[in-house]
């Protein structure tokens, strides 16, 4: 039984490079630094879920690269919920560092 292929599934280095919106190049540069690749066959292979959850690690925020089929709102939604909770953590933290000092 033949195996079927994964929808999701980015096959070599000019998908993946389209994928991140870099050129080719800059996803072979990355590889070599530890973005989630496998070579299968003489294909090299990601998955846009993978290189998305390596993006976010490597920037240190949660990122998701935009496709034809993402919800922007929802991903507008998600992004500014995280800065709203990154800024409430910034705002209690010089909040008790301006206790300290009185």
């Amino acid at each position: 039984m033949p195996e079927e292929p994964q929808l999701d599934l980015l096959k070599g280095w000019k998908q993946i490079a389209e994928f991140l919106g870099q050129p080719i190049s800059v996803a072979q540069r990355w590889a070599t630094t530890g973005m989630p690749v496998t070579r299968q066959g003489r294909f090299v292979v990601a998955t846009p879920k993978e290189l998305n959850n390596w993006l976010g690690r490597e920037s240190g925020e949660p990122v998701h690269v935009a496709t034809n089929e993402t919800d922007l709102s929802a991903e507008l939604e998600r992004g500014l919920s995280h800065v709203r909770k990154e800024q409430r953590g910034s705002m209690a933290a010089s909040q008790k560092s301006g206790r300290k000092r009185s």
